[in-house]
């Protein structure tokens, strides 16, 4: 019989319970799911649009979300937005896309130096306009990588989305924080970015800026946080230093993850809120979510996640071999 011994483990952060599975022997089989191509049946509209040569912007919609707190509220947004143009209904927020060259179709770590970094500091720009324009609370951040984690598209691209709330989970990780710096007296992301290294049993890489690690509560297999040392709640500050380190850790880590034949996943940023100050408690950080397993009726039923890989167990596989895949004789 397989093993199915579950070690509930607490977020420090936010208090969230994860049952990981800690009895069953690694199979690396179980988790080698590459991730597949979008069907855009051979056109590419971030090839195109819009135009030019280099790293672009593109405005996808302009005003995508409406705020409807309440079934009687959406009855009434949908009676008015029959009467007037869809242009004209309530809406608020976008959905940007910050797009490679064209013809740019490789995963993030097989890019250059010079690309990867440009598409960071590209997003650290779109954090200083919105916070500057003011006029929406949270600009979330995301990469989907293959089908299977929700790409529309095989071009390599950050998504943006400018949203009139802030999200539950940045909401919870803010508040977290601020109670861990009450009771501990210091960000539990500076003390992360401290033990986590001492430890080493989660350790996947680090530098002078960053360091990049498998949380002790992970969520799903191979979840991945780049944490950079120096303590700051908003992205939009990051020096250059950060975004040169930052670049380095996606591609070490993300290279490593390639070698569960160039899994699914979801890339996301942390950061502070556009019209809240929470630069003492917050800390801006990068997650790495692969798409390596469905979710089961325990999950569905509880709320409660659970991780049939350890994350020391996943750091061991992935440390196996170097950032492109290859066998690491000495790490």
């Amino acid at each position: 019989m397989s093993g199915g011994l579950f070690e509930l483990r607490r977020d420090a952060i936010t208090g969230w319970w994860v049952a990981t599975v800690v009895d069953r022997q690694f199979q690396r089989g179980r988790f080698s799911l590459p991730a597949a191509p979008v069907d855009d049946g051979g056109s590419c509209q971030n090839c195109s649009q819009p135009p030019g040569d280099g790293i672009r912007l593109r405005t996808l919609k302009d005003y995508a979300f409406n705020v409807v707190g309440s079934e009687e509220e959406a009855r009434e947004l949908e009676k008015n937005s029959a009467q007037v143009a869809l242009a004209q209904a309530p809406a608020a927020g976008s959905w940007r896309t910050i797009v490679a060259p064209p013809g740019e179709h490789r995963p993030l770590q097989m890019v250059g130096d010079d690309l990867l970094c440009g598409l960071l500091s590209a997003v650290r720009e779109a954090f200083v306009d919105a916070r500057s324009v003011g006029q929406t609370e949270y600009l979330q951040v995301v990469q989907n990588w293959g089908a299977q984690a929700g790409a529309r598209t095989n071009h390599l691209c950050l998504d943006l989305y400018d949203l009139p709330q802030i999200p539950h989970r940045v909401a919870e990780e803010i508040g977290g924080a601020a109670r861990f710096l009450i009771r501990a007296g210091e960000c539990p992301y500076c003390r992360l970015v401290r033990e986590e290294p001492k430890a080493g049993t989660r350790l996947i890489w680090q530098d002078d800026a960053s360091v990049a690690f498998a949380p002790f509560a992970s969520r799903s297999p191979f979840e991945v946080w780049i944490v950079p040392r120096r303590h700051a709640a908003d992205f939009g500050g990051a020096g250059d230093a950060d975004i040169r380190s930052t670049a380095e850790a996606l591609r070490q880590v993300l290279g490593r993850l390639a070698r569960l034949d160039g899994p699914p996943h979801n890339l996301i940023l942390h950061t502070s809120p556009l019209r809240q100050r929470v630069d003492a408690t917050y800390h801006w950080h990068w997650e790495v979510h692969p798409r390596l397993r469905e979710i089961a009726g325990l999950e569905l039923g509880t709320g409660l996640p659970v991780n049939p890989v350890s994350p020391e167990e996943a750091v061991e596989e992935l440390l196996r071999f170097g950032a492109q895949g290859e066998a690491a004789d000495k790490l």
